[in-house]
């Protein structure tokens, strides 16, 4: 019977081509380990030593300015593989990446990971597809910070956190402080928007909690 970790690493789309018996070499070279809240698991300027498999939980990767302001790059969950930059790139981490909850991960080292992709070209390119969706994403964000204000910022952040959970109308497990480094701003701010919009009846507001009322009102916004 196939192992968690097997059944994991199949799951994962990075690995999606490869057979069961190929996922088993895998899972022979890496190692599965708890993780806890605000760990760190690396910083920029560190050298890219291993791969990052979340199996769960939620990691944040963020960058801080000189200023110490932190800028989310972007969130990930269950089934995110991060790291990869630096193993492909140019050996060198340039964010943050910590835990914001306990989780689970799986962890490949660099030699690994480069025996694989010589071993198989195809998860090279599924690493090539993943990167090129991360720097969709972080483009996005980029042109929402420079283009929205940040109602319109907070609005689509929120329908994108929705969407996530999958019942598009319920944002859970985020502080007004996280939803502020997401937009890019400061804490007051992002809660002063928040008032704003549930006055107008456009969202309801509780502890770590945001349950969109008005989804076609918040997206008018979204658009402003």
């Amino acid at each position: 019977m196939a192992s968690e970790k097997h059944n994991y690493l199949s799951a994962i789309d990075i690995f999606r081509d490869l057979s069961p018996a190929e996922v088993s070499e895998i899972e022979r070279t890496t190692t599965m380990a708890a993780c806890h809240t605000g760990r760190v698991f690396f910083a920029p300027d560190e050298s890219g030593e291993a791969l990052f498999l979340l199996k769960k939980g939620k990691v944040q990767l963020y960058r801080l300015s000189p200023e110490g302001k932190k800028l989310v790059i972007a969130t990930l969950g269950p089934g995110a593989v991060f790291g990869e930059m630096a193993l492909v790139g140019q050996g060198m981490h340039d964010a943050f990446a910590e835990a914001l909850e306990e989780g689970l991960i799986c962890v490949m080292s660099r030699e690994d990971v480069e025996r694989i992709i010589r071993w198989k070209p195809v998860v090279a390119l599924r690493f090539i597809e993943a990167m090129g969706r991360r720097l969709k994403e972080a483009e996005t964000r980029l042109e929402e910070i420079a283009f929205k204000n940040i109602p319109a910022r907070l609005a689509t952040v929120l329908l994108r956190l929705a969407d996530e959970k999958g019942s598009g109308n319920l944002v859970e497990g985020y502080t007004h402080q996280d939803l502020a480094e997401m937009l890019g701003t400061y804490r007051e701010t992002a809660t002063q928007t928040l008032n704003s919009f549930k006055n107008q009846g456009l969202i309801e507001v509780g502890r770590k909690r945001v349950v969109v009322l008005n989804r076609q009102g918040l997206e008018a916004a979204a658009e402003r």
